[in-house]
């Protein structure tokens, strides 16, 4: 009672404190730069083999297929980059003789690269371009027609296939061998829509270089491809996802939850001040709670913030509408000082054994559990319920004691009693009733009353009756609650 007016300053000081580093909590949005107290032979493995062989960051980048121009000069661009360490794609895996597999070849070249004879392969370029409807290429002559490689291998495999063309034993196993492998990188690399090339990354998977490097890639991608679809894939882009995505689902979960149990509280305590301050205490709590990452500087996995607030505004809420109940019913029987006092009496117990059980229960998830995201989501909750424990108890005392005239103020009542009616002698009530009865009375009330009755009936009616004759007329209630003797 005697710090009701320093507590509270102090309190929303540190709530400001809080709100600003939690504002800044690192939050991990994978599982590479968390982990747990106690490890399993499996982390532990994986530990070792990190510290002890290099890792590459692996993304995919998927574009429209069909112009290996473009996919070549996207590669060679980004192998510019410090930040990768090597590519991958159709148009920079070498075939043979040096030719890459995109690599455009006339029939002269192809003819000397296949050892095949240049009239076979003029007669097949022909074919090709017939084939294709470029009808052009075989007017105007087919030595200067180049097509890419692999299309020209897979294209003479049909022909063979077909009995168009015969080759001798040795270059049929040639050209089988070649089929087999650019088959394979074709299931890999091209779709009849989408070719893609795989970026292996020198950046970790986690961090703001590596999710500032994945818009790099989108954008050296898009400047090739103006105006189409472009698709970048991994584990850096996933965690870049769920960043932005986080960003705006963190906002909107906070101010919806905390609408929501306002509403309630508004209705519960018929009061708009009320749940202004018992709101205040808890998303204190939750601020300061989630300070502690931005203080020691450990990263927190972005759902655990999510579902740790949620359960710490909801079910820490409870301590406080304990409290706040049970004063506001206590202040109308004695002075503030004692039924602050009284009120934490009664829920001590309450809150103690709920808070410890939570408390306990979080804590021990979160030192024996090896699975990094549970062990985060769990330190979070013990702690998050320790403080709401003490703030509740230390904290929300000062702050109602100070702020009981906002609450008196902003309060309204829902609907209004009937006028209190003064009766005397025998009677019969059926209804509600609320008010004095030789003493106060509230309650469902069917039978008959012989005293003095000063309450409003809700519900029901009240009808005289006369008094038996072996009873004695009633005492006259002379004050609203009555003396000791007439109760």
């Amino acid at each position: 009672y005697a710090t009701r007016h320093v507590i509270p300053v102090l309190f929303v000081v540190l709530a400001v404190i809080g709100w600003q580093l939690s504002s800044d909590c690192p939050y991990a949005y994978g599982y590479g730069l968390i982990s747990a107290p106690k490890l399993n032979e499996t982390q532990i493995a994986e530990n070792m083999i990190d510290d002890n062989f290099s890792t590459k960051n692996l993304m995919a980048l998927v574009v429209p297929a069909g112009d290996y121009e473009k996919e070549r000069a996207i590669l060679d661009e980004l192998e510019s980059y410090d930040e990768v360490d090597s590519t991958l794609g159709l148009s920079n895996v070498e075939a043979m003789g040096g030719y890459m597999l995109t690599d455009k070849l006339s029939p002269r070249q192809f003819s000397e690269l296949t050892d095949l004879d240049y009239e076979v392969a003029e007669f097949l370029y022909g074919a090709y371009a017939a084939n294709h409807e470029n009808y052009g290429k075989i007017v105007g002559g087919l030595s200067t027609y180049s097509v890419p490689l692999i299309d020209m291998f897979l294209f003479l495999y049909d022909e063979v296939q077909q009995g168009y063309v015969t080759l001798d034993d040795e270059l049929q196993s040639t050209l089988d061998d070649a089929y087999t492998q650019m088959t394979n990188a074709k299931l890999q690399l091209q779709s009849e829509q989408y070719s893609r090339m795989l970026i292996y990354s020198t950046l970790p998977v986690s961090g703001d270089e590596t999710y500032a490097f994945t818009d790099t890639v989108t954008a050296i991608a898009q400047k090739y491809y103006p105006g189409e679809k472009v698709y970048l894939a991994g584990d850096s882009t996933n965690e870049y996802e769920f960043e932005k995505s986080f960003a705006v689902d963190n906002k909107v979960v906070s101010i919806v939850s905390i609408l929501i149990v306002m509403a309630v509280l508004l209705f519960t305590f018929n009061s708009a001040g009320m749940p202004v301050l018992l709101i205040l205490v808890i998303q204190g709590c939750i601020w300061i709670n989630f300070s502690f990452p931005t203080i020691t500087g450990k990263y927190l996995f972005f759902l655990g913030y999510l579902i740790v607030s949620s359960i710490q505004m909801g079910a820490n809420i409870d301590y406080a509408i304990v409290i706040s109940s049970r004063y506001l019913r206590l202040k109308e029987e004695m002075p503030y000082k004692e039924a602050m006092s009284e009120a934490l009496n009664q829920a001590f117990p309450t809150v103690v054994t709920s808070g410890t059980i939570l408390a306990a229960a979080g804590m021990s998830i979160g030192f024996l559990s090896s699975e990094n995201t549970v062990a985060s989501i769990g330190v979070c909750l013990g702690r998050g319920t320790l403080l709401s424990m003490v703030l509740v108890m230390c904290v929300l005392p000062q702050i109602l004691l100070l702020g009981d005239s906002l609450v008196e103020k902003t309060s309204f009542t829902i609907g209004l009693h009937p006028a209190t009616q003064q009766l005397h002698g025998a009677m019969r009530v059926n209804g509600h009733v609320r008010g004095y009865i030789n003493g106060y009375v509230d309650a469902e009330i069917h039978g008959r009353v012989n005293g003095t009755v000063s309450a409003s009936i809700d519900i029901g009616d009240v009808q005289m009756e006369e008094l038996p004759a072996h009873v004695a007329p009633p005492a006259q209630l002379h004050s609203e609650e009555g003396s000791d003797e007439e109760t």
